[in-house]
């Protein structure tokens, strides 16, 4: 009777802190509306000037919002079709990619999209948009022309154009259609045996564009798969599941979800039939690639079935909901984190323990643990998906990010377009003239500084700020004699990094996005280091 009753004691008083701490919870959240209320209730009655209430409830919502993850965000009605085209890559529009250098000056046609409205009408890049529907682009910016070209499929859009080789001004009307940008940006036969594919995103759809190219790819010829997930940022989980159930068997855990409480966990397992449990796939991966490219990756790294090959991955293991929120907003929120099949989550940073900044860092190698694959290999998480094979990373110069950056080199390939009808087959073009690139480029206004120089400026200052500046006045000058180059000299000495740059981009011009692909993976030494590294024997 003694111990019964110290149970039923215990038991009662676990149940009063249970529901002390829910109501605790709850009469701080109320207390948190009642202040809010209270303090926008005094202010519209005392403030001085009118208040700016739409700036300050967005303000309120993205600061609060802000003290979660970058992944929880609150999206108002009036973005809405941006938010859209972000989760589908789909837009209503003219298809094509806009460049306006000058704020005061016209817009161009960049890159316009193959088989686009814009190329139907005769739009090509380069020429100029001097109005969009009897407004002039001049004082407009480019977020404000790009508006103005969006719009309901099915209407029409008037061009004033002026077009890039003749200086002929024309009438151009545009039908916007639902533009959609595919995930499947490129696939095709890199040799004789291996297949070649490029993924950007995880829309919906992606999984069957990724067939469709494999079994192309099998006609071709393919033996070895190359899925190039690079910078692929994620996207829908079920297509990442989708994906995965291509290549293993049917049943197969791809991924679990484990959210707020026990009742939160779920499997995602393959329901259909492979098309191919056998061939020998690389995944190519870097630190942009994350989300979904991270749940298809570590799947088929758990499993077994692919040799994954690059760098780490970014390691955002969290998973979103859409929510409806009053007025036609929407919270995307985060409700629960996703584990591989081995058990392992790939999240990197821990945004549930801040500094008292308010700052996050990463979970160190120390504190993660270890996963064994299908076959008995050794995975850790915490930190991304690790590659079975890392790869040698790119290292850019800093003059090749200031010209890309910058819009020199885009602004470059513009100009040459206006100067020549035609290049030949992208296969067989080659970029040739480098020294009017350099004449070009040199007289465009851009911070040409190398990463030596730009840290010497620093240093400098530095010594200036602590009164050492006159004492290494020598020593400094013989430095900047070293490190320091002309302009035009450092445009010379970077032509083999820059070339590949530039030949895209003037591609991408004549031939479209594949085109400019195609020049790519020519240059592209992680690829073919990747190619050449021997396989994981399963």
């Amino acid at each position: 009777m003694k111990k019964n009753t110290i149970f039923a004691a215990v038991a009662a008083l676990l149940l009063t802190g249970t529901a002390a701490w829910g109501q605790s919870k709850q009469f701080k959240l109320g207390q948190w509306v009642e202040i809010q209320n209270a303090i926008l209730g005094e202010l519209s009655r005392s403030y001085v000037d009118t208040l700016p209430l739409e700036r300050m409830q967005l303000a309120g919502i993205d600061a609060m919002l802000e003290q979660l993850d970058p992944y929880t965000v609150y999206v108002p009605e009036e973005e809405q079709e941006d938010f859209e085209m972000m989760l589908g890559k789909t837009y209503g529009g003219i298809g094509a990619i806009i460049y306006k250098p000058e704020k005061e000056g016209n817009v161009f046609i960049n890159e316009p999209y193959a088989d686009s409205p814009a190329v139907r009408a005769g739009l090509r890049s380069g020429d100029q948009l001097l109005e969009i529907d009897g407004v002039s682009t001049h004082g407009l910016d480019a977020s404000q022309c790009s508006e103005r070209m969006k719009g309901k499929p099915g209407t029409v859009v008037h061009f004033k154009v002026q077009k890039a080789r003749t200086g002929e001004i024309v009438n151009v009307d545009v039908t916007r259609e639902r533009i959609h940008l595919p995930d499947i940006e490129y696939h095709g036969m890199l040799n004789a045996s291996d297949g070649y594919i490029l993924q950007t995103g995880f829309t919906e759809n992606v999984s069957n564009e990724l067939r469709s190219a494999f079994n192309d790819l099998k006609k071709q010829g393919m033996k070895r798969l190359v899925l190039d997930l690079r910078g692929n940022g994620g996207g829908l989980m079920s297509e990442a599941v989708n994906i995965v159930s291509l290549f293993v068997p049917k049943g197969s855990l791809v991924v679990s979800q484990r959210g707020k409480d026990s009742t939160d966990y779920k499997e995602y397992k393959t329901v259909r039939e492979p098309i191919d449990t056998e061939i020998p796939i690389i995944v190519l991966v870097d630190g942009g690639s994350a989300s979904s490219s991270e749940i298809v990756t570590g799947a088929l790294q758990d499993r077994d079935r692919a040799t994954v090959m690059g760098r780490r991955t970014y390691g955002k293991g969290l998973v979103q909901t859409i929510r409806p929120l009053p007025y036609n907003g929407q919270l995307k929120v985060t409700i629960s984190k996703y584990y591989t099949p081995s058990g392992r989550c790939v999240q990197a940073i821990d945004y549930a323990r801040r500094g008292e900044d308010g700052s996050v860092s990463h979970i160190p190698d120390s504190l993660t643990h270890e996963f064994k694959t299908l076959h008995g290999r050794t995975v850790r998480d915490g930190g991304g998906i690790t590659p079975d094979v890392e790869l040698p990373a790119y290292n850019y110069s800093r003059l090749a990010y200031a010209l890309v950056v910058g819009g020199i080199i885009d602004h470059y390939a513009l100009d040459y377009v206006g100067r020549h009808a035609s290049i030949p087959a992208v296969e067989d073009f080659h970029f040739n003239e480098y020294e009017d690139f350099v004449e070009f480029a040199k007289k465009q206004e851009f911070d040409y500084r190398s990463s030596a120089m730009a840290y010497f400026d620093q240093m400098k200052k530095e010594l200036e700020k602590d009164g050492m500046a006159e004492g290494a006045k020598e020593q400094l000058e013989a430095l900047k004699a070293v490190i320091d180059r002309d302009k035009e000299q450092f445009l010379r000495d970077s032509k083999e990094e820059l070339i590949p740059f530039i030949e895209e981009e003037i591609a991408v011009r004549y031939w479209f996005q594949e085109a400019g692909i195609q020049v790519r993976l020519r240059y592209d030494d992680q690829l073919k280091a990747a190619l050449e590294k021997p396989m994981i024997q399963f």
